[in-house]
């Protein structure tokens, strides 16, 4: 008989949700500059907020519509563990 060792099993830490109300409060005071995105983890984004102005504010107006699904996104992948 012969015992073979369980190799651990990875633990996925949930992360808690980022909030909507949040990112639109900082999209509205400090959307040109990238902040919401930065606040999302998304610094690659934030950081070409910042240089250009929230792409010269469409981007800005863009996220307007699109913030609630870029936070259910993110707060999806903070559930696994991802971010």
């Amino acid at each position: 008989m012969s015992t073979y060792a369980v190799p651990p099993q990875p633990v996925y830490a949930a992360y808690p949700p980022k909030s909507l109300a949040l990112a639109y409060v900082l999209w509205f005071f400090l959307g040109l500059f990238g902040v919401q995105h930065f606040y999302l983890g998304k610094i690659g984004r934030g950081i070409l907020y910042l240089l250009t102005g929230g792409i010269l504010t469409i981007g800005w107006w863009v996220d307007l519509f699109t913030l609630p699904a870029q936070v259910r996104q993110v707060n999806a992948q903070r559930a696994v563990g991802i971010r």
